[in-house]
């Protein structure tokens, strides 16, 4: 069965990792539907929060593969347990200002807020899981979308499991 998992890359922090692990998925057939780098709480480390789709077989063909590469640390399927996953999404949507307060109403119960506003748009700052991002980029549509960008999943394992 085909479904969605959020793995966890410990890589060493050198020139070169991000384009090894994305080439290693792209050579293999596996799509990337988001992937977030950065550092981690050990100096000289980063970590890779990829999210792909497949079966149980495909990831644990890719964490195998993952682990051929030289730099690569440590690889856990964070989806396999409960946890915390986050997306942040800016989105510039038009807003004429007699159109702003029902926009600022969907802003408010997404518990979204606007970091800039223009003559004619606003830019909204959402913060959640996918699917909440979604819902919002939806919501926000009929306004008219003039530009988004979503930085991808983040994600940690609930609780004192490491």
């Amino acid at each position: 069965m085909t479904t969605k998992h959020t793995v966890s890359v410990l890589v060493n922090n050198q020139p070169g990792v991000l384009q090894r692990v994305s080439g290693l998925f792209g050579r293999r057939g596996f799509n990337i539907e988001s992937i977030t780098v950065g550092e981690s709480e050990e100096n000289g480390l980063s970590r890779m929060v990829i999210v792909t789709t497949g079966d149980d077989n495909t990831l644990e063909q890719i964490s195998k593969q993952l682990y051929k590469l030289i730099d690569v640390i440590k690889v856990v399927d964070l989806s396999s347990n409960p946890m915390v996953a986050r997306e942040l999404a800016l989105i510039k949507v038009n807003a004429e200002p007699i159109m702003r307060p029902e926009i600022l109403g969907i802003v408010e119960t997404f518990r979204a807020a606007v970091v800039d506003i223009g003559p004619a748009s606003l830019i909204v700052q959402v913060v959640g899981d996918s699917d909440k991002i979604d819902a919002m980029v939806e919501l926000l549509r009929p306004y008219g979308i003039r530009e988004l960008s979503r930085t991808g999943v983040t994600a940690m394992i609930r609780g004192s499991v490491k």
